[in-house]
C-alpha cells in the first residue's frame, strides 16, 4: 500500500508543474495591462509607471517572471493582489467556504437524486422510465450552466417568486458575524429565527444549477454499474432463493455497484469547482468563482494565478484521496 501511495504522489508532481506553466502562460495571453488597473486613469509620471512595473516584476523577461513565480509557489507564497494589496491566500481562505458550501449542497442534491434514479432505471431496464431518465440525463449533461441558471432565475425567482436570485442571505433582515464561513451553519449559530430557512432558500437555486451535470453523470453511472452487477451469478442465486426484489436490488446489488459510483462522485469535484465560476457569477454568490471572474476583469495577475493554482491543488488532492480510497476498497487496483 505504501508503494501504491508513493506512485500516486509521484504522478501528482508533473500534473502540478504542468498546471503551473499553463496557468502562467494562459493568464499572460489575456489582453490588458495590470499596471493600468493599478494606477487607474489618473495622470502619472513615466518614472512612477516604470516603478509600478518593476514592483510587479513585469519589466523582467518572461522566463525570469516564471522562475520567480515558481519559486514563490515552492515557498507557499501565492502572491499579493494588485487591486486589494492583500495576500491571495488570505482572500482565498475568506471566500472558499462559500464555494465549498455551494459545491457540497450541489453534490448532496445530485447524489440523493442520482443514485436512486439510476437504481430504478437499472431495475426497470428498457421501460419508459428508463428511457425517460436517460434522455433527461443527456439533456442535463449537455445543458449550458449559464442558460440553465438564467432560465431558473427568470421563472422560479422572478416570475413565480419562489426563491431569491442573488446573495447568500437577506442582509437587511439578518446580520451576524461569520464564525465558520458556512452561511447555513453561521445562521444556525446566530440563533436568529428564520435565518437558517432564508440561507437555505438562497442556496437552493444555485445548488440546483451547479448540481445538474453531476446529477446526470451519477444517474448514468449508477445505472451502468447496477446493470453489470445485476447480471452476476450471486444476484441470480439470491433471486432463486426467493428473496424480495427490493432486497436483491437494494442490498446485494447496490452495495457492490456503489464502488465505481463513489469514485465518480469524488471525481466530480473538478466539475463542481469549474461550474462554480459561472454559477457564482450568475447568482452573485460571493465565492471563489466570482472572485476569479473579477480578477480576470481587473487583470489582477497574482490573484488570478494564485486562485487558479489553489483551486487546482484542491482538485488534485481530492482526486488523489479518491484514488487511494478506491485502492483500499478494491485491492486489485493497487496490485495492478
Amino acid at each position: 500500500m505504501f508503494t501504491f501511495l508513493l506512485k500516486r504522489l509521484a504522478l501528482t508532481i508533473p500534473t502540478f508543474v504542468a498546471l503551473m506553466f499553463l496557468t502562467f502562460v494562459a493568464i499572460r495571453m489575456v489582453p490588458g495591462d495590470p499596471v493600468e488597473v493599478r494606477v487607474g486613469e489618473r495622470g502619472i509620471s513615466p518614472e512612477r509607471l516604470a516603478q509600478f512595473r518593476h514592483d510587479l516584476g513585469l519589466d523582467q523577461p518572461v522566463y525570469k517572471q516564471f522562475g520567480d513565480y515558481a519559486w514563490q509557489l515552492l515557498q507557499g507564497d501565492f502572491g499579493t493582489s494588485v487591486v486589494t494589496n492583500q495576500k491571495v491566500m488570505t482572500e482565498f481562505a475568506a471566500l472558499f467556504p462559500a464555494t465549498i458550501e455551494l459545491s457540497m449542497a450541489a453534490m448532496i442534491l445530485a447524489a440523493l437524486l442520482g443514485v436512486p434514479a439510476g437504481v430504478i432505471a437499472a431495475a426497470k431496464r428498457g421501460s419508459g422510465y428508463d428511457q425517460t431518465l436517460m434522455g433527461l440525463s443527456v439533456t442535463g449533461y449537455s445543458m449550458p450552466i449559464f442558460w440553465w441558471g438564467l432560465l431558473l432565475i427568470m421563472f422560479v425567482g422572478e416570475r413565480w417568486g419562489l426563491t431569491p436570485v442573488s446573495g447568500r442571505i437577506d442582509l437587511i433582515k439578518y446580520y451576524f458575524e461569520p464564525v465558520t464561513g458556512f452561511m447555513t451553519i453561521d445562521a444556525w449559530l446566530s440563533g436568529q429565527e428564520g435565518a437558517v430557512k432564508d440561507a437555505l432558500h438562497h442556496l437552493l437555486l444555485p445548488a440546483i444549477v451547479l448540481g445538474t451535470i453531476p446529477l446526470a453523470v451519477i444517474a448514468r453511472m449508477t445505472r451502468s454499474a447496477m446493470l453489470e452487477v445485476l447480471s452476476e451469478d450471486y444476484v441470480r442465486t439470491a433471486r432463486a432463493k426467493g428473496l424480495p426484489a427490493w432486497r436483491v436490488v437494494g442490498v446485494h446489488a447496490l452495495r457492490n455497484a456503489l464502488i465505481p459510483v463513489v469514485t465518480v462522485i469524488g471525481l466530480q469535484v473538478g466539475t463542481l469547482l469549474a461550474g462554480a465560476v459561472l454559477t457564482e457569477t450568475i447568482f452573485s454568490w460571493p465565492g471563489i468563482g466570482k472572485w476569479l471572474i473579477e480578477a480576470i476583469a481587473r487583470r489582477d495577475y497574482p490573484a488570478l494565478q494564485g486562485g487558479v493554482m489553489l483551486v487546482s491543488t484542491v482538485v488534485i488532492v481530492v482526486n488523489l484521496l479518491v484514488d487511494l480510497l478506491y485502492g483500499l476498497i478494491n485491492p486489485r487496483i493497487r496490485h495492478a
